[in-house]
């Protein structure tokens, strides 16, 4: 059955986005999961997805459009439909007295024409820079990942008379504004509580050092894809933790796709999520991040990354405080922060001794939980770095 493939929500805080590029044309088969467009929000350029399987029947949407959600963006063809009969040519009768009595005008000039280049690897910046300076992607040769066209092989040949992209610090302002209202949102519409654990992990830091000592850099684990996957296990135990809120009150998730906070360079924050991480291996978890992250500076994030998260992961990393409490990316609802490592005293076996801990600061929705859902979570977390040969 034809399908109409419209405008997604990309955040509990957008409104509307804009069309940027298209990456399928009509006639073309798409499957579920492919990128056919790139949409511009507050939030930068995003890649989206297609959830159904069948041919583009039209494109619907206008290039530069800004469209609110659940604006319609293309006609899709089920696999197998005949597309719908064309609109009848006119008898003769019928355009003869349409000319009769149509009043003499002289004939618009035709319209102006535009390419639209499909399939070629490139940033979105890169791309809006070749619009604006009116160049072909297909002409250049790109310096990023498997030959992707990036913003640096634009500006190289890009005329410096040429009307410049949106400055970096206006795009800063507008990701601001987008934080500034979900947070505010967020703050206003979910009752949240904290709850902080110190964690020993000592135990996994020593396990770390040890797996990685004889292996290359490239093959090497991070603590934080330990804290990762953790948290990640704890959240298929305690499923309050995982989930979505909304209309229809809290619906747990059947997998922990893990939100990952990533802060991005001259500022601002974004969560993409790693999809069923609770399942991945810790390299393939490692990898996941390290790609995620990767992507996501350079603003190459798809459209289910940004709203598939059941859970969000912030750390401060090897270096900073000691422990911070977040705000819930809504509808989720829950937070889990990370404070950086820290050597402590610490009591172990009756004895004070100097011992790597970290704090562990869990944000909660308590329309779904409580402190004793909390405090088995943040528990579970500490169980599971206590055995870090089995994560």
């Amino acid at each position: 059955m034809m399908g109409v493939f419209q405008m997604p929500s990309l955040g509990a805080d957008m409104e509307d986005g804009t069309l940027v590029e298209w990456l399928v044309a009509p006639g073309d088969d798409v499957k579920r999961g492919d990128i056919v467009a790139v949409v511009e929000t507050q939030k930068g350029a995003i890649e989206i997805e297609i959830f159904e399987a069948g041919i583009v029947q039209s494109l619907d949407a206008e290039l530069g459009a800004r469209l609110p959600v659940g604006a319609p963006l293309a006609t899709i063809l089920a696999e197998g439909e005949a597309p719908p009969p064309a609109p009848a040519a006119p008898t003769d009768e019928a355009e003869a007295e349409r000319h009769e009595i149509a009043p003499t005008a002289t004939a618009p000039p035709p319209p102006e024409t535009r390419t639209i280049t499909f399939g070629i690897a490139a940033s979105p910046a890169a791309r809006r820079r070749a619009a604006e300076a009116h160049i072909e992607l297909a002409g250049l040769a790109g310096s990023g990942p498997g030959g992707a066209v990036m913003l640096r092989d634009v500006e190289g040949i890009a005329p410096a008379q040429d009307s410049p992209a949106r400055k970096p610090s206006d795009a800063m302002a507008e990701m601001r504004k987008a934080i500034a209202a979900a947070m505010q949102r967020s703050k206003r519409e979910i009752p949240h509580f904290q709850l902080s654990q110190s964690v020993d992990i000592q135990t996994a830091s020593d396990w770390l050092s040890a797996r990685n000592a004889d292996l290359p850099p490239a093959e090497r684990i991070l603590l934080g894809t330990l804290f990762l996957k953790a948290a990640a296990l704890a959240a298929a135990k305690v499923k309050e933790m995982n989930g979505h809120y909304g209309d229809d009150g809290f619906i747990p998730a059947r997998a922990v796709n893990l939100g990952v906070a990533v802060a991005l360079r001259g500022g601002g924050l974004i969560a993409p999520a790693i999809p069923q991480a609770d399942g991945l291996s810790l390299p393939d978890l490692m990898a996941a991040m390290k790609d995620l992250v990767a992507r996501a500076r350079a603003m190459r994030l798809r459209s289910s990354e940004m709203t598939s998260g059941t859970l969000t992961v912030s750390s401060l990393g090897e270096k900073g405080a000691d422990a911070m409490a977040g705000i819930i990316f809504p509808p989720q609802v829950a937070l889990l922060a990370i404070g950086a490592p820290k050597l402590r005293p610490w009591v172990v076996d009756g004895e004070v001794v100097p011992r790597l801990l970290a704090t562990f600061t869990l944000s909660a929705d308590h329309r779904v939980s409580d402190g004793r859902q909390a405090n088995r979570f943040l528990a579970e977390i500490d169980a599971q770095l206590q055995k870090p040969e089995a994560l």
